[in-house]
């Protein structure tokens, strides 16, 4: 493992006044930070654990986190305008803001749920996963922030400082994204307004050649097409467009 150095710890938030969000609790080492939010639901509450030992990614996979180096942070939200099945794309556009202004690190929002450099070679920055309570939806963020390239897990994975921005501060980047996922879910007045709007400008998934990766193990090429007002990817293969609401979704490179 090559030495790392360690930003600067999580410590006190603060978020704008006025902000929907409950007092930020920052705990040192977690389990799943989804689970500590689904534990005790309540609307606008936020969990950020400096270690996360047993995070969960989609379909199954897990997600766990090095002292220092990522942001591990879930947080409930009531049912935005758009549907519950706008949350994981709302929240990927309030990261995909927040990474821009704390770190200058363009992104691409890949549906549903993947933030992508592509000045990276289309590498995965971050990753959100949503669970849904009576209370409300429950959602996780995962960012790589300050691994190195040589200790991150995959070699389709990133961490901005892997793409050129070394030591940018967690507490800031927590504090963006907070800014901006409650602004975006302010401002979301159903499928056809200006948060919609502008999570599928940010979609790079939309024109793409996909693969779709059923969860009963079948498999679709296509072309997606674009997002649909229940916000699933509408993709068109041989045999007609459809809309896509679970699965794994893979973006074909060009041969």
């Amino acid at each position: 493992m090559s030495e790392n150095p360690r930003i600067r710890p999580l410590g006190a938030v603060s978020v704008t006044p006025g902000d929907p969000w409950l007092p930020v609790e920052v705990h040192e080492r977690v389990g799943s930070t989804n689970d500590l939010v689904r534990e005790d639901p309540r609307p606008w509450r936020v969990v950020v654990a400096d270690v996360q030992e047993s995070g969960r990614g989609r379909l199954g996979r897990t997600w766990t986190t090095t002292p220092g180096t990522a942001l591990a942070v879930s947080v409930l939200v009531p049912e935005p305008a758009s549907g519950a099945g706008w949350v994981p794309l709302l929240a990927g556009l309030a990261l995909h803001r927040a990474v821009a202004e704390v770190s200058g690190v363009a992104t691409a929002l890949k549906w549903p749920n993947d933030v992508l450099v592509p000045g990276d070679g289309d590498r995965k920055l971050a990753g959100l996963l949503c669970e849904w309570t009576p209370a409300g939806v429950v959602v996780g963020a995962g960012v790589n922030v300050d691994t190195a390239r040589e200790d991150l897990p995959l070699d389709t994975a990133t961490s901005l400082r892997a793409a050129g921005a070394p030591g940018t501060d967690r507490t800031s980047l927590l504090e963006a994204y907070l800014r901006h996922l409650a602004a975006v879910l302010r401002e979301d007045t159903g499928p056809d307004g200006a948060s919609v709007a502008a999570y599928r400008a940010a979609c790079s998934t939309v024109g793409r050649d996909v693969e779709v990766h059923a969860p009963d193990g079948t498999v679709r090429e296509g072309r997606a097409t674009g997002v649909d007002a229940e916000g699933r990817l509408t993709v068109r293969t041989e045999t007609g467009t459809s809309s896509v609401s679970a699965g794994d979704v893979v973006h074909v490179r060009s041969r």
